[in-house]
């Protein structure tokens, strides 16, 4: 079942995440409503913050063709599409950073250059309860490092420079005004 996105301004987006005690069938529907939420939306990735939930369980839906070196090759071509990450834990990062342009679902139209680590390795349990190590680079890695900054209510716009937040602090108090007022939320 397809999910409302949370917007920036929502106080669940700011929330860590609690650890997943069993991967049972209450987790396997949610893990399905986010990955149809997720699709609906033309994301990435996808943690649970960002439809309401503060359980620890991200998705990610690279393209094959976001998932290739320069020469075209596949780097995971081993991942299956779309991945479960429950209970994900960055264990590793590469000193090497790189910078790329990212969006978020909760934050509709607003873009910014972050720098983040090209290599990590990634602990997490599967939708089958069985625990993984996965090493990841590039976009990958990226995606991973977005939606596990969500699950420790983490967001893009705090990676940011601050020259870019300057830039974009019209919209995002825009965004931020209109989600409480329709949340209800006084300051």
């Amino acid at each position: 079942m397809k999910r409302e996105i949370r917007k920036y301004g929502d106080p669940v987006l700011r929330e860590k995440s609690h650890a997943i005690a069993h991967v049972d069938a209450g987790i396997r529907a949610l893990a399905t409503d986010m990955i149809e939420t997720m699709k609906s939306a033309e994301g990435v990735g996808l943690a649970a913050q960002q439809i309401g939930e503060t359980r620890a369980i991200c998705v990610i839906g690279l393209p094959p063709d976001l998932d290739q070196n320069e020469a075209g090759e596949r780097l995971h071509p081993h991942l299956e599409m779309p991945m479960v990450l429950i209970n994900p834990h960055v264990t590793e990062t590469s000193k090497q950073t790189g910078v790329h342009e990212e969006g978020c679902l909760s934050f509709p139209n607003i873009r910014a250059n972050i720098t983040r680590p090209v290599e990590i390795t990634i602990k997490f349990t599967g939708l089958d309860g069985k625990n993984r190590t996965e090493k990841l680079r590039d976009f990958a890695a990226r995606a991973v490092q977005h939606e596990v900054d969500h699950l420790n209510g983490i967001l893009f716009i705090d990676k940011m420079s601050p020259a870019k937040k300057f830039a974009l602090k019209r919209k995002i108090s825009t965004l931020r005004a209109e989600t409480e007022e329709e949340l209800g939320i006084t300051r």
